[in-house]
């Protein structure tokens, strides 16, 4: 039997769905219908358990003194090691106060979103210190202009809610003109929520007037926060990180959201067990938490229980294996049971090329993160080389496969309507297909889910035009990208007024040679 080839019906429909889409410019929030639980209700709880216990006989090392007086007023104590211990009455107590929920803002308020647990909400990541080449192929060290570019490259694809700075601008050497010009480009480049790191509470202290200068005004910023600071509040196992907690000192100060993070690695800063690292993780998440909650109580915070895992046989951080998609799903359901808006990472993959290994690896980590209910996944697009490197194809690929998970976390409509049994009935005795059945033309938009780089046509039709790779899709996205689409989301006026008030690095697109 020879099987036809597809007429122009294919593209008409293509046509069509291309059209219906257009409006949209960001997927909204993904409710999750079955979440994933590699962890049972007793598990969880023996978890958050160990974790009370830890805090409140082991405690955290290195407390600040403003942290000192604040946590010792709110019923802390200090043990003989000289640890700061949490009593466990305090912490729950703290976490039936904490925010459950909280509006995440952009500069263009389109793109707002609730934070909030049960939601899937995809953010990049990452401060990746090489760029894969997009048009060598080969690494290179990042600088400011591909920060540039991934943000304006973020802000064409649809599953992107967030974008934190997925690369370090390794040719920027002062640390303030750094965390400045990480903030602006990142600004420019999208009207999305941004987010970045700070490198300590003085330069916070500065980038006010910067970041009120982009929310368009004196005291702008703190009315709707567009941007979130990352603080690693924890050096695993069970240290708090001065410069970073001075940095959310002034973040409560300023109005500024947190993303508080830990990031113990499994045989390395926390132990082998992976239930042992769940515990630490919690433990250290539960006292950045505390400590945000007696600064102001209800403060937005995403609490950051970023559970790794290290390669044993060298000590290395892996971030793609089954363990890494294990500790991530169970990162997210703890933050789950909290009922906090929980962060984790996934999508970090080891491999050097979006290929094969990163396909794998990228799939299983992110879609049991998504699946788990713990709320922003971080590292989602882009990344490569267990987070050290970052690439404009690989984040366009990305986003093809967070469509996909954004699908199977919606599950199957389950009611009268959709269990079919008068069309069954009506098809089976009648036409014998449901192509042209009403609720196929119905359902043919929200039931399913169409590719836009994942190759569907017969081996035939692929090569008659040209055995087109996926990277090769992703490359020509990326070059009409950076060709078409040079947005300055900065006016004129701020922009003046930014180059006049700190050292802006970035030329605007129309200025470059």
């Amino acid at each position: 039997m020879t099987r036809p080839k597809r007429g122009n019906a294919r593209k008409d429909k293509h046509t069509v769905r291309l059209a219906a889409s257009s409006g949209t410019r960001l997927a909204r929030d993904t409710t999750l219908k079955s979440p994933f639980k590699p962890l049972s209700e007793n598990e969880q709880l023996a978890i958050h358990r160990a974790s009370l216990s830890i805090l409140e006989t082991t405690g955290m090392a290195n407390a600040t003194p403003q942290i000192l007086d604040v946590a010792l007023a709110s019923g802390c104590c200090i043990n003989a090691d000289n640890r700061l211990c949490f009593p466990a009455s305090l912490v729950e107590d703290i976490l039936t106060k904490a925010c459950k929920s909280f509006v995440v803002h952009a500069r263009n308020a389109d793109y707002d979103f609730e934070a909030k647990s049960g939601q899937i909400n995809l953010c990049t990541g990452g401060a990746a210190v090489s760029m894969l080449d997009h048009t060598t192929q080969t690494y290179r060290p990042s600088a400011l202009t591909d920060l540039y570019d991934l943000s304006r490259l973020a802000d064409t694809l649809e599953n992107i809610q967030w974008f934190a700075r997925p690369v370090v601008a390794t040719d920027i050497a002062d640390m303030f003109a750094l965390d400045a010009n990480t903030i602006i480009a990142s600004a420019a480049g999208t009207q999305k929520h941004i987010a970045t790191s700070i490198c300590n509470g003085d330069s916070a202290e500065k980038l006010l007037p910067l970041l009120d200068l982009l929310a368009g005004g004196d005291g702008n910023f703190r009315k709707r926060p567009f941007c979130t600071v990352h603080a690693t509040t924890v050096v695993s196992p069970l240290t708090f990180a001065p410069d970073t907690l001075d940095v959310v000192c002034h973040a409560v100060n300023m109005g500024m959201p947190i993303h508080s993070q830990t990031g113990p690695q499994a045989g390395a800063t926390a132990p082998a067990a992976l239930a042992g690292t769940l515990v630490q993780c919690c433990a250290e998440g539960l006292a950045s938490l505390c400590i945000i909650n007696m600064l102001q109580p209800g403060y937005p915070v995403v609490i950051g229980n970023w559970a790794f895992v290290s390669d044993l046989r060298t000590g290395a951080f892996s971030g793609g294996g089954g363990e890494q998609a294990l500790l991530g799903a169970a990162s997210g359901q703890m933050s789950n049971f909290y009922g906090i808006p929980g962060g984790m990472g996934a999508g970090m993959t080891d491999s050097k090329l979006p290929d094969i290994q990163a396909g794998f690896e990228k799939a299983y980590t992110m879609l049991l993160a998504s699946l788990s209910g713990g709320g922003f996944i971080f590292e989602s697009a882009g990344m490569l080389a267990s987070l050290l490197g970052c690439s404009l194809q690989t984040m366009v690929i990305d986003n093809d496969m967070l469509s996909s998970i954004r699908r199977i976390a919606r599950g199957i409509e389950v009611n009268d309507d959709t269990l079919s049994i008068d069309l069954i009935k009506e098809t089976a005795t009648g036409a014998g297909h449901y192509l042209a059945a009403e609720q196929t033309m119905a359902l043919m938009e929200t039931e399913f889910h169409y590719p836009e780089l994942a190759d569907r046509a017969s081996p035939q039709d692929w090569m008659d035009t040209g055995c087109v790779t996926m990277w090769d899709k992703a490359t020509l996205k990326v070059e009409q990208v950076l060709a078409e689409h040079q947005p300055w989301y900065i006016d004129k006026k701020t922009d003046r007024q930014l180059r006049d008030s700190f050292p802006v690095y970035l030329k605007q697109p129309n200025s470059r040679p």
